[in-house]
Order: C-alpha cells, then sequence, then structure tokens
C-alpha cells in the first residue's frame, strides 16, 4: 500500500487557471536563459488550451517530467495558434523556487510538456476547463495526447542570455491496458450518472484479483474485497506470478513465516524506519505465493478505479466539485462487477480496505453504507477529524494553516501546509494537489474552493462548513448519527496509524478512537492499532496475506447458515 505515496507527492493532475502573484526577484539570483516553448504546426487550430509546465533539475538520468524533485513552473495558454512562440518570462511563478527568476546560478536540464485541456458543459450549468483522464490516473507528465519537448541542457548564470527554444515535438502515445489472465481481469464502462453531471463520456472500472481455481469450480461464488488506493492498472497489492528471485526474503515475509510457526516475530535492526520494505509487506512473488496456496481463503479483491476531472480518485463519495461518484460507484460499478463475476450478494462478504486516500475512502464507505459493507479495514486514512486536519491544523478553530503550532508532534505542520499550497498553486489555483478539492464547494465560476487562501494560509469557514455539512469529517458524522449508525457498525470498523505520519493524519485518528472508547448504546470502541515510534505514512502491521486472512475470519464469523462451513474454501 505504502507504494501509493509516492505516487500521492508525485503526481501531476489537470488545472484551470492559476493566478499566484509573482514575487520579487530574489537577491542574488541570475535570471535565467530566456525559456520559448514552440507549439507545434498544424492544419487546425493548434493544440488547444492548456497549462504549460517547465521542470528544471540538476539530476541526470531521467526526464526531467518524471523527476518529483524537479522545479516546476506553469502558466495558461489560452487559444494557441499554429507554431506560436511562448516566452516563458523570469517572473512565472514555480516551486519550490517562488518564480523563474529565482533559479541558482548552474548547469541544469529543461523540459517542457503542455497539458491540453478539455471542455466540459456540466449539468449544473457551469462550463469548465479541465484535463480530460485518460485512464492514466489524471498524471499530465504521461496523460496520452499531451504534448513534451525533448530534455535540454542549459546553464544559468551570469552573461548568459542565449534564448532556449523548447519545441514540443512529442505527443504521449495511448496507455496500454494490459492483457487478462487467468489471474487479473480488467474491465471499464461508461457512466450514466457521471456522464450526465460533466457533459461528456465518463467512465468507472476495475481491476479484478481472482483466486486459485475460480475457473474449475463455477458452482461456486467468494466474498470480496473491495480495494482503495489511487488509480492503478496493476493488480491488487503487488500481485506477481513471476518466480521469486534469489533475494532474501522480504521483511515481512521473514515475520509472517515466524508468526505461522509461532515463535516471537524478529525485530529489525536498530533505527530501521518501520515504513517501505520494513511495514511488514511481502513482494508480489511472495503474496502470489500465498494466495495460491491450497489452504488460503478463497476471495475477490476488487481495485476501483474512478479518476475525475480533478484528481486520479474520487475518494468514492458524491462531492460537489467531482459529482455523484459515491452513486455511481454504488449503483454502477459494483452492480457491473457482481453481474460480471460470481459473488456472495451479502453484507458479510463485501469488506473494503485501503491506505491513504484508500483508508479514508473505506471508512466513508463502511459509514455511509452500513448494511451494504460487512466491515472496513483502513489504514493511515486521510484526516477523518477536522479539528487535526493536513498539518495538524484545527479547521474549526484555527485561524490560519501556515501558522506554527507547538503542540508536540504538530511542528512542521504549517511549512508542510505552505509548501504544499505553493505547489497546488502552481499546479492550478482551481485544482492541485490537495485531496480537499474534492470535499470543497464550488465557487461562482463553478471552480472548487480552497479550504485556505493558498496565498496567506487563511481558513475559509464558509468552506469549512459546507463540507461538514456534506459529512466529510467522519468523526463528527459518526457523533452526530451514533444512534442510527452506532448499531450498524458494531465489530465492522478496523483503523490502523503510523506514530508519525508524513501528513500528521494519525493524530486525527487517535481523536476518532477517543470518541469511539466513550460510545454508548451501543458501546463500541472498533479496533484501533498504531505503529511503532519510527513508522511513517503507510506503516501497517501484518503482511498482505495475514490481512487477508484476518478478513477471510471476520466473514466466517458472520456468515449465514447456509454458508457454514464457507462455500468459498474448497
Amino acid at each position: 500500500m505504502i507504494r501509493f505515496l509516492a505516487a500521492v507527492l508525485g503526481c501531476l493532475f489537470a488545472f484551470a487557471p492559476s493566478a499566484f502573484p509573482a514575487a520579487a526577484p530574489a537577491a542574488g539570483r541570475i535570471a535565467p536563459a530566456e525559456f520559448v516553448v514552440v507549439l507545434p504546426a498544424a492544419a487546425d487550430a493548434g493544440p488547444g488550451p492548456g497549462r504549460l509546465f517547465l521542470f528544471v533539475t540538476a539530476e541526470t538520468g531521467t526526464e526531467p517530467r518524471f523527476q518529483t524533485k524537479a522545479s516546476l513552473f506553469g502558466l495558461d495558454v489560452r487559444g494557441a495558434n499554429d507554431g506560436q512562440r511562448i516566452v516563458i518570462p523570469a517572473t512565472t511563478p514555480g516551486y519550490p523556487e517562488r518564480q523563474l527568476g529565482d533559479l541558482a546560478p548552474g548547469d541544469y536540464l529543461v523540459q517542457a510538456v503542455y497539458n491540453l485541456l478539455t471542455e466540459f458543459p456540466r449539468a449544473d450549468g457551469h462550463t469548465l476547463w479541465a484535463h480530460m483522464d485518460q485512464w492514466e490516473g489524471q498524471n499530465f507528465t504521461r496523460s496520452p495526447g499531451n504534448l513534451y519537448s525533448e530534455p535540454r541542457r542549459v546553464r544559468v548564470g551570469a552573461g548568459v542570455t542565449a534564448r532556449v527554444e523548447l519545441p514540443l515535438t512529442n505527443t504521449v502515445p495511448p496507455i496500454v491496458v494490459p492483457a487478462d489472465t487467468a489471474w487479473v481481469q480488467r474491465f471499464k464502462f461508461q457512466s450514466p450518472l457521471l456522464s450526465r453531471f460533466w457533459g461528456r463520456p465518463m467512465y468507472l472500472g476495475a481491476t479484478v484479483l481472482l483466486p486459485q481455481g475460480y475457473a474449475d469450480h463455477p458452482q461456486v461464488r467468494y466474498p470480496v474485497v473491495y480495494l482503495q488506493n489511487h488509480f492503478s492498472l496493476a493488480p491488487a497489492f503487488g500481485f506477481n506470478p513471476a518466480p521469486p528471485t534469489d533475494a532474501p526474503p522480504s521483511w515481512g515475509r521473514q515475520r509472517a513465516e515466524a508468526a505461522a510457526k509461532g515463535q516471537p516475530r524478529p525485530e529489525p535492526p536498530p533505527g530501521t524506519p518501520a515504513t517501505g520494505a520494513y511495514a511488514n509487506v511481502e513482494t508480489g512473488s511472495e503474496f502470489f505465493a500465498a494466495w495460491t496456496a491450497p489452504d488460503f481463503p478463497r476471495m475477490i479483491i476488487v481495485t476501483f478505479q474512478h479518476p475525475t476531472p480533478y484528481f486520479d480518485d474520487s475518494y468514492g463519495v458524491n462531492s460537489p466539485n467531482c459529482g455523484p461518484y459515491g452513486d455511481a460507484i454504488m449503483t454502477e460499478l459494483i452492480p457491473e462487477f457482481e453481474r460480471r463475476y460470481r459473488t456472495i450478494r451479502a453484507e458479510y462478504a463485501r469488506v473494503l480496505t485501503g491506505s491513504s486516500t484508500g483508508g479514508w475512502g473505506s471508512l466513508a464507505l463502511q459509514l455511509y453504507h452500513p448494511e451494504f459493507f460487512g466491515g472496513a479495514w483502513a489504514f493511515s486514512p486521510d484526516p477523518v477529524d477536522f479539528r487535526l486536519y493536513y498539518g495538524g491544523v484545527d479547521l474549526y478553530r484555527d485561524e490560519n494553516a501556515f501558522r506554527e503550532k507547538t503542540t508536540p508532534g504538530l511542528e512542521g505542520g504549517a511549512l508542510m501546509n505552505r509548501r504544499s499550497s505553493q505547489r497546488a498553486a502552481i499546479l492550478g489555483t482551481q485544482e492541485g494537489r490537495f485531496e480537499w478539492w474534492k470535499h470543497t464547494p464550488f465557487g461562482a465560476d463553478g471552480y472548487p474552493l480552497p479550504v485556505w487562501d493558498l496565498q496567506t494560509g487563511k481558513i475559509d469557514r464558509a468552506v469549512v462548513e459546507a463540507m461538514r455539512a456534506h459529512n466529510f469529517d467522519l468523526r463528527e458524522f459518526l457523533a452526530r448519527t451514533w444512534p442510527q449508525l452506532g448499531p450498524k457498525l458494531v465489530g465492522k470498523l478496523h483503523v490502523y496509524a503510523a506514530a508519525t505520519d508524513s501528513f500528521y493524519s494519525n493524530f486525527a485518528v487517535r481523536l476518532l478512537d477517543e470518541f469511539m472508547q466513550g460510545t454508548r448504546n451501543p458501546h463500541e470502541p472498533g479496533f484501533f492499532q498504531y505503529g511503532p515510534p519510527s513508522s511513517r505514512h503507510g506503516w501497517q502491521p501484518v503482511t498482505h496475506a495475514e490481512l487477508l486472512q484476518a478478513m477471510a475470519r471476520h466473514m466466517e464469523q458472520r456468515a449465514d447458515a447456509g454458508d457454514r462451513p464457507p462455500a468459498w474454501r474448497y
């Protein structure tokens, strides 16, 4: 699951007009060479409206557009003409530099990318320009049809006045969807609900991981694990039928084998962070070996695919900006999956899981549809309580998201918010890296309103209240509806958080935990587990195989009488 963190940090999305003001030239900096992007000449009126990005990096070996640490500068292009030359001025805003003129003297590799925008005549009467996802997961650096230049080496410094032209000579090719196998299958279809809302054909899909023996037992129906994470065509949990390498077993596999033998789990070397390879996660080949073992419980894993014009996933809920994605998933995507595959169509046999964004999404679906799903296992969920939002901000009481806090553990949260806001503004002030864009209301122009001003950090209380009214503060929603929801959630909520989350979301998990401990009628504390001091965002205490085995036990305990012994064990 933690592999999705890199996508969260590095993913670049589709953006509407930017209005981030240019900072004054920094003292001691020298203006760079003049960059000129040359749009391709064509018989038509050119590539159309878009947002132009310039990537600048001192590193070599990889194209700048694929380097997450490259400096990024952006500006809008409207009404482009054939062969138009676009000068990128020194005042162009950027990240981490405030503007292009702030680049330090030195040698760089530069590359331009032109992100094409599409007109969306939305059903609410607003016409918006945003990037149409091409099943790449709203990553404009590899979105089919987008234009990009060859990387060029340039020197920035005293006396350098050369005009550097960057012709957009390349077009990103279409996404190649992997062919179906006996194990992994994919489907995609047009969503009537979403197409109606956006005024253009919009699509939902899924990647399906089938159990051992699915084709050989046509009479068997299976329980389903619905997995939410950032967009990916890859099968769940890194599933990989390729033979394992000669490398030593992964840390997660060593711990799993020790647990299977009833032995104490080995501890990592001192100083080893409890994340990544040390988050107890097995390799894809190891997961394949467990998945196909004779005694492994048979189930289907479905990875939702629901990219929006704003982000690579919708959170799986209805929202003012993204539209009825929650309804589309529940009334279109899941029924389409159940029509295609043999499933047990019962509450206990439908469970949810996910990490980070997927952690929040899996919790939200369980809370919003408590009688449809039989349990949720959420890892490092995005903030589930607005009193401790991104960076530890209290959206209800704090005035500014850039104001540093002295609360132990929250130091640095304001800096994170300030930097993230600067980057979001470069990507486009109407949209950006922040996932709250899916939750906020929209303004008079139809574009999303930010929770706080990206330049000043001032929190917009009206936006916060609108988000709360839409039940996006999950802890507050639970507290407000507990008499109705509580009895339907007994034994269903499992939440895991790192000790030191990169986005400070572990603090919100503790607030949810505190609320659950105090519930009455019924008293339902849920299950909460926290990582060791060195754990980071994406931490989980078990391997993926162990997680699925725990889910199977949970479903067996709740199975209907006719399913005992469960039909999904051969």
